[in-house]
């Protein structure tokens, strides 16, 4: 795999982003502040407060991490199996000098480079709202790269063994959407029975939920070992979607 290659499958697809970004942004950034006012400004009318946080604080950062898990997502599962199957994209790049080592690289830097973005626009929205109470939440945005990762790499791997696009529906159903309400955006898991806080700690999203939420705080050093488990396991994952992405297109 050679960098520069992966990186023009990444430019291809940002150029080709620059031309559909509104209704992108209807998806991955309108969806998570309408989560945000619902939630903290309805539900937080009656739950007042969480950890002595207020509650719409309490949830603010995790909807950062949600936003920056379902860009991710659906442009590595979605995206990537309509630009392999009906669009015919990956055949027209595979014809070039770039193999299929590179094209798979260039869509997960593409995944995480939107993980990052819309990650990095809900930091924006919820901070000029004064929903953080540190400047620190700044220095999340690398780590939104680094778990976009996580899940463009889910994803890809998704979409190299799904039998035909209407399978996304069980990903979704059955995987994404648990680890959206049981990640701790919403409540601390510690009310909950001790088999789903230990269930949570083996989902990518629990932790980036409890990364944004320490430097949203200020309190870097309780986001220590979360860190350490992003950077673990976008490395455990790195050869699946390479491996099975060679094997779906080969095929």
């Amino acid at each position: 795999m050679r960098l520069k290659r992966a990186f023009r499958v990444w430019q291809r697809n940002f150029t080709v982003y620059t031309k559909l970004y509104k209704s992108s942004i209807a998806l991955n950034f309108v969806e998570p502040v309408l989560y945000l006012a619902a939630l903290g400004l309805g539900l937080g009318a009656f739950v007042k407060e969480i950890n002595g946080v207020p509650y719409i604080n309490f949830i603010a950062p995790g909807i950062i991490a949600s936003s920056a898990m379902f860009a991710a997502t659906y442009e590595c599962t979605y995206g990537t199996y309509v630009r392999m199957t009906y669009q015919k994209t990956f055949d027209a790049i595979l014809a070039t000098p770039v193999n299929i080592d590179d094209l798979v690289a260039g869509e997960l830097m593409w995944g995480a480079t939107k993980s990052m973005l819309y990650g990095t626009i809900i930091m924006i929205v919820i901070s000029i709202f004064g929903l953080v109470d540190s400047p620190l939440i700044m220095l999340a945005i690398p780590v939104l790269f680094i778990s976009g990762l996580i899940f463009a790499e889910i994803s890809m791997i998704f979409a190299a063994i799904v039998p035909g696009i209407d399978s996304f529906n069980y990903f979704y159903t059955l995987f994404m959407t648990p680890m959206f309400l049981f990640s701790g955006i919403f409540f601390p898991l510690n009310t909950l029975p001790p088999v789903i806080s230990k269930i949570a700690f083996f989902t990518p999203l629990y932790h980036l939920v409890n990364i944004c939420r320490a430097f949203a705080s200020g309190l870097l050093s309780l986001a220590v070992w979360d860190i350490v488990w992003i950077f673990v396991v976008v490395v455990i994952l790195a050869p699946y979607p390479f491996r099975l992405m060679r094997r779906r297109i080969i095929k």
